[in-house]
């Protein structure tokens, strides 16, 4: 007796060790869940199990095998069902006896059988995690009395496993569903940013032709690259173009805004920080490297970067690691990075606001973007663009620039780029609304409110206008028309004297004309007139 005592606890202890090996490897799975159920079954002879998880005190099936498949779809209200009842209000595992009153809220479920079957044997594990209800695992059988001879100790040892188990995979399902959560938003901002900026640059002049080429030839490549331009000008359009035609499209670019942090968090929005890290830190953050990683960084104005973050930056951009702040290792990243900046860094690099290592390590291939007032011919390119997206956003059959608006435009010098030529046809679209809320709607240049227009623009349109004027009537003089009326009839006069060899009265009759008339013609004319021959 004692004999077989030891043994069957060697098979216990061989299953509990078993079942430990499946739990661990649970974890590491998409389907942790199910493979958590299947750990169960494989240690317990059972016809089914089913793992379920509290949410208020109703348990929610998450992984079953043996039941049919509307378990799934199923809630059970604690306090509706007397076994989950008893069972969620132990602390033990609880078998319930063959002839036990508890209706089994699995009858006629037990997959493979007839809808009437019955279960015979029932048992339920409650799963708590430091003193709270976090789930239960059930267990049935046809067999009646099947579950009872199952040592009560190895039951408990499962049923703490479990718990444990089944907390860290939900933790886990959560982390990845807020990774997962993160990853569709910055596909969204990418895919939204695409569609806001047209997924083109609008623009035909020399300089823009240039600069297309630029992004072409460095865009496939891991290159550092440092924007150059004056505000306004698009400089978040050209990097989101690199990132586009990028062998790192698929993933994320993450955009900084450099001046819009506090000094005092500047690393943490970079590199992230532990809870704990400093005061406020109530949570684990993710840095923008992390969040980038495997894909584009774009640091914005860049140049408004304090000294003492600059060397920090450099470490992470050179060595391609970063350290979270509260925490002592480092981590490694795939990170390009794109910057912009209004400012010219050389100079800050000379008057020591900018430090040199960190311009050369950005400036691997710098990138200059035109100011508006040189792209030659693009201004009405571009506010075209802006007229069609707010007539969609205003809901207009159609709206249109008149030519003088059109002129105006671009006799500006635009002081904020392209930025301010948007502002001001977005304006200009509500004030031509006003005027035509339906039919066509002309942009005019009394819509064109807030250019700073100096008196040199004003004359520069004048003159414009005053010269095509001028052009168009120097045109009409040019031409005399009684000299031109002469010349066409004489050209006519001529041809039907030719058809004719040369008979006046034929010619005359070709011409719908009285003979005398034709005569008298062709004499102011100065054609000669040949006296008709009798024989003719």
């Amino acid at each position: 007796m004692l004999d077989e005592l030891t043994t069957m606890n060697q098979i216990s202890n061989n299953a509990l060790l078993s079942f430990a090996l499946d739990l661990a490897s649970a974890v590491t799975q998409p389907n942790r869940f199910e493979q958590l159920v299947y750990a169960v079954r494989a240690t317990i002879n059972c016809d089914a199990v089913a793992l379920l998880v509290n949410n208020n005190d109703v348990l929610t099936p998450i992984a079953q095998r043996g039941l049919t498949d509307d378990l799934m779809g199923r809630r059970f209200v604690i306090e509706e069902h007397p076994r989950l009842q008893e069972i969620c209000s132990s602390h033990y595992p609880v078998r319930f006896p063959a002839d036990s009153e508890f209706p089994d809220p699995y009858d006629g479920m037990i997959a493979g059988h007839d809808d009437d079957l019955k279960v015979h044997s029932c048992m339920g594990v409650p799963l708590h995690l430091e003193g709270k209800l976090i789930g239960a695992v059930t267990l049935d059988s046809i067999i009646p009395g099947v579950f009872d001879d199952i040592d009560s100790r190895a039951l408990e040892i499962i049923g703490a496993m479990s718990a444990m188990t089944l907390n860290t995979a939900i933790l886990m399902e959560q982390l990845e569903n807020k990774t997962q959560r993160a990853q569709h938003v910055l596909q969204a901002m990418n895919e939204q940013a695409q569609v806001k900026d047209g997924g083109e640059m609008i623009g035909q002049s020399d300089v823009m032709k240039a600069l297309d080429q630029a992004i072409k030839l460095v865009a496939p490549s891991d290159f550092a690259i440092l924007i150059e331009g004056e505000t306004g000008v698009g400089k978040e359009l050209v990097a989101r173009r690199l990132h586009q035609t990028s062998l790192r499209s698929a993933s994320p670019m993450v955009y900084v805004n450099c001046a819009a942090i506090p000094h005092h968090l500047i690393e943490s929005e970079l590199f992230g920080h532990i809870k704990g890290a400093f005061t406020g830190a109530d949570r684990d953050r993710q840095g923008k490297f992390a969040l980038a990683d495997g894909g584009t960084l774009f640091l914005d104005e860049i140049g408004e970067l304090p000294l003492e973050v600059q060397g920090t930056l450099l470490r992470a951009i050179q060595n391609q690691e970063i350290q979270v702040v509260g925490k002592d290792q480092a981590r490694k990243i795939d990170v390009r990075i794109i910057a912009a900046t209004n400012r010219l860094l050389e100079t800050e690099v000379k008057e020591h606001r900018f430090r040199a290592d960190l311009f050369h390590r950005l400036s691997v291939f710098p990138i200059q973007v035109p100011a508006l007032r040189h792209r030659q011919g693009d201004v009405p390119l571009l506010a075209g663009f802006f007229a069609e997206r707010f007539r969609r956003k205003l809901g207009l059959q159609q709206l249109t620039l008149s030519r003088s608006a059109i002129e105006l435009l671009e006799a500006y010098r635009w002081p904020g780029n392209v930025r301010e030529l948007e502002h001001v046809i977005s304006r200009a679209a509500l004030f031509a609304k006003a005027d035509t809320p339906i039919g066509i709607t002309v942009i005019s240049p009394s819509h064109l409110t807030g250019l700073q227009i100096n008196q040199d623009t004003k004359e520069r349109v004048q003159n414009k206008t005053s010269n095509v004027v001028k052009e168009a009537c120097e045109t009409e003089k040019s031409i005399d028309f009684r000299l031109e009326t002469d010349a066409y009839q004489r050209k006519l006069i001529r041809s039907a004297l030719d058809k004719t060899n040369g008979n006046w009265t034929k010619a005359a009759e070709h011409l719908s004309m009285d003979r005398a008339n034709l005569a008298r013609l062709a004499k102011r004319l100065g054609i000669r007139v040949i006296k008709e021959v009798v024989a003719e």
